[in-house]
């Protein structure tokens, strides 16, 4: 049954102009992927849509990642025989979720996120396919599955996008190699094997070709994959609809009357225009997690000073929402959803921030350790679960940043960071003080500023605990999650190995928000609420915006993006479905 019924109350009244430049039936504040979803689905039934966008490319930190879209119960996955159910994916959130978030928000997800894949499956360019063996990143609790929950974007020829191309969010420089050639997880892992495979040889000539004929033309390889394929894949499908999309434009006031949000004042290409909308405006600007001001007030100390987000997720729409009677929600413990990042310098002085997430934490060989060169965290534990853990251990003992350790064995075949398994030529990282190395480990413990005797302990009960495949301390390993990110050429355990072939290397991490988990209340309709629990009628809140309906927990991979696109989906429809006495025409059917 759809959870798309209608149902809205009424602010108190505030007078507006009537002086309008433009009208449209929704505006969408926000060009991710919750953003251009609802802005495409909006399109797909007929209404008048306006995207405003405040940076100069399209994607938002979707274009960033990985573009993995956690959709429990999902077409893709009963394509490939997967068997999958609304209950038991409930019985997972319920167990990992308990009260601390509204459950009628994960009813409606779990109801729709289906409903949604199907709809752009029909409407657009969006494609996916079922991730089989990822498994849920709490396997442990009832409900977990075993894979096929989360989707990966299919590949995308950028070339389709013909003069809007530089428009999409290139990817972060540290995840492309040879100046924008993108690939995937497992095509990373066939080209490491070179010349002993085929395989692996075939791939290479194909992407290579391809890539070098790309940059005679463009600035960057134009075969897309990860967050850059959903990206490109939503916009062109914005594109073929013709939805009006305003770049660089600053929304900078929500217009009310009568109790109802029904346009913007914004401006666009130096014009201060007010813009009219009909049947709603969707807030999808990213949440907050790149802006200081509100990581202060908000994050948990030592607020973190990075982001690997995007640089316009500054949480502006939800500012503009709170001045028109809006309240947050409950947040979580910690009010992010955390990546452990390493920092460097680029050439043009710019900072680089590399989420350690599954390549190197979980692989065998590696511990981290606090100031006082102890172990303090199952190392193969979700990217969220391991920055949480730094922010508990603190409290006792310095662990903002965390230290990172391997020898040369692990750096050569797994690589650390930012440098790439097999590098040639890790100098530079040295001499700019993102790597820091040395021929003993007691040598590397004072380069850190560790008591070399813990550090050598340390290292010693670790390497006894690899060679019995068992991690009496801390489990790694320990879960179907964990060992699926190992070497699966390790055994008995995948994420354990020995760290003693000299030389030593180590890497620092720090708490960066990949994005915020607070934001604004809503309800089952991706309505935002006010004070009172009632619905600020044409105001609408999607992804990072609107208050994470897993109460700050992260049950898989995709568990923002799937979240995003769905209440996406499910804003558009509500707008599409109500009546207005605001609209300018018939409501279009469904």
């Amino acid at each position: 049954m759809s959870t798309l019924d209608t149902g809205i109350s009424l602010p108190q009244p505030v007078s507006a102009p009537t002086d309008w430049n433009q009208h449209f039936d929704v505006i969408v504040l926000g060009a991710g992927a919750g953003g251009m979803t609802a802005a495409l689905v909006a399109a797909t039934k007929g209404l008048r849509t306006l995207l405003v966008e405040k940076s100069e490319t399209v994607g938002g930190t979707a274009a960033y990642s990985s573009g993995t879209t956690w959709i429990p119960d999902n077409p893709h996955m009963r394509n490939l025989g997967m068997t999958d159910d609304a209950e038991q994916s409930m019985k997972y959130l319920d167990a990992l979720i308990g009260d601390r978030a509204d459950r009628s928000l994960r009813q409606a997800f779990l109801a729709e996120g289906p409903n949604m894949l199907r709809y752009l499956q029909e409407q657009s360019d969006v494609r996916f396919k079922a991730y089989p063996g990822m498994p849920d990143y709490h396997h442990d609790l009832p409900g977990a599955g075993t894979g096929g929950r989360p989707l990966e974007p299919l590949a995308f020829d950028g070339r389709l996008l013909g003069r809007h191309f530089g428009q999409l969010r290139p990817p972060i420089p540290e995840l492309t190699i040879l100046g924008g050639m993108m690939v995937t997880r497992g095509e990373a892992t066939l080209l490491l094997r070179g010349f002993k495979s085929l395989g692996a040889i075939g791939l290479g000539i194909r992407l290579l070709s391809r890539h070098f004929m790309d940059r005679l033309r463009y600035r960057r390889g134009t075969r897309l994959v990860l967050g850059n394929a959903l990206a490109g894949r939503l916009y062109k499908s914005l594109l073929d609809h013709r939805v009006d999309i305003w770049l660089q434009a600053t929304t900078q006031r929500l217009i009310v009357d009568c109790g109802k949000i029904i346009g913007i004042e914004v401006m666009h290409q130096g014009r201060q225009e007010k813009i009219k909308a009909s049947r709603g405006v969707i807030l999808a600007g990213g949440g907050f997690p790149a802006s200081q001001d509100m990581r202060d007030q908000y994050l948990p100390s030592p607020v973190a000073q990075y982001t690997p987000a995007c640089p316009g997720s500054t949480g502006t729409t939800i500012q503009l929402a709170l001045k028109v009677g809006a309240a947050m929600g409950h947040g979580s413990i910690d009010n992010a959803l955390w990546f452990p990042s390493s920092m460097a310098q680029r050439k043009d002085g710019s900072t680089a921030v590399y989420p350690h997430i599954v390549l190197d934490r979980p692989k065998p060989g590696l511990i981290a350790v606090n100031a006082a060169g102890k172990r303090f965290v199952n190392e193969a534990v979700s990217y969220h679960e391991f920055t949480r853990a730094m922010y508990r251990s603190n409290a006792e003992t310095p662990s903002i940043p965390a230290i990172l350790i391997c020898d040369r064995h692990f750096l050569w075949k797994f690589g650390l960071g930012m440098i790439r398994p097999q590098a040639l030529n890790i100098r530079r990282h040295i001499q700019n003080g993102y790597l820091i190395s040395a021929a003993t480990l007691e040598a590397l413990a004072v380069k850190l500023k560790i008591d070399p005797d813990a550090l050598a302990a340390t290292v010693e009960r670790y390497n006894r605990h690899a060679r019995s495949g068992v991690d009496d301390d801390f489990n790694k390993g320990g879960t179907l999650y964990e060992r699926t990110n190992g070497d699966p050429g390790r055994q008995p355990n995948p994420c354990l190995g020995e760290v003693g072939k000299a030389p030593f290397f180590a890497v620092k991490v720090y708490p960066t928000p990949l994005g915020t988990s607070l934001g604004l209340a809503v309800n089952k309709h991706a309505q935002v609420l006010d004070h009172d629990g009632q619905a600020l009628a044409g105001l609408y809140a999607c992804g990072n915006d609107a208050d994470s309906i897993f109460g700050g927990e992260y049950p898989g991979a995709g568990a923002q993006i799937g979240p995003a696109m769905t209440f996406g989906y499910i804003a558009a429809m509500h707008a599409a479905q109500v009546s207005c006495r605001h609209c300018d025409l018939e409501m279009p059917t469904s």
